[in-house]
């Protein structure tokens, strides 16, 4: 049978809580935590040491579920109409993630905060499994970015399903300034696709 390689989007999910971030003072952090959804987020911000300068920054983690499919015959009235079904012994993770930053300054004696100029920016995050290992990591050096943007970034790295939960931590810098930071917990079960795969194939 025919196979062909194909991208399926992740079932969004998304919660927070308040935790201490990484880097400078007057930092905080959201975390995902709760029931382990299949694509956390997290979001905070964090002042530099003298209170003028402020990043505020948010990541995403995109597990990026990739599998194979066949190809299955019709029905017996029409066996001509066949249909791809996912192939669940071809299940795996391919993550990616993704940075948000605002970066803002505030104009000394005016009291004003401006969103100005062009900035550098650092993102990074590591994947870490169960045992504390790090099994991926991303780090991205961004030059002359608005002070409001976005980046996503390819994890390159290939995670098998069902290897238990993971957690990423992740940081967005603006050097010499502020850091913002903070972890989010992944399962890597890839059972609710098996579940639709079989769906799929008793024609549900």
């Amino acid at each position: 049978m025919k196979r062909t390689r194909t991208t399926a989007l992740t079932v969004a999910a998304a919660v927070a809580a308040l935790t201490p971030a990484l880097g400078q003072a007057a930092a905080t952090a959201a975390d995902g935590k709760g029931n382990l959804p299949q694509d956390p987020v997290g979001s905070g911000k964090a002042w530099s040491k003298d209170q003028k300068h402020k990043v505020e920054g948010e990541a995403r983690f995109h597990p990026g579920v990739q599998y194979e499919t066949v190809t299955r015959p019709g029905p017996e009235s029409a066996p001509e109409w066949q249909r791809k079904v996912g192939d669940p012994n071809t299940l795996a993770w391919m993550p990616s993630y993704e940075f948000g930053w605002t970066v803002s300054d505030v104009l000394v004696n005016k009291g004003l905060t401006t969103k100005n100029g062009k900035h550098a920016i650092t993102v990074h995050a590591v994947l870490r499994d169960a045992r504390g290992a790090a099994v991926a990591e991303v780090d991205k050096k961004l030059t002359g970015q608005a002070a409001t943007g976005r980046q996503k970034v390819a994890g390159n790295k290939r995670i098998a399903c069902d290897t238990g939960d993971y957690t990423v931590e992740w940081t967005v810098e603006r050097p010499g300034y502020a850091t913002v930071g903070g972890t989010l917990r992944w399962n890597s079960s890839c059972e609710q696709y098996r579940t639709a795969f079989a769906a799929e194939r008793a024609g549900k």
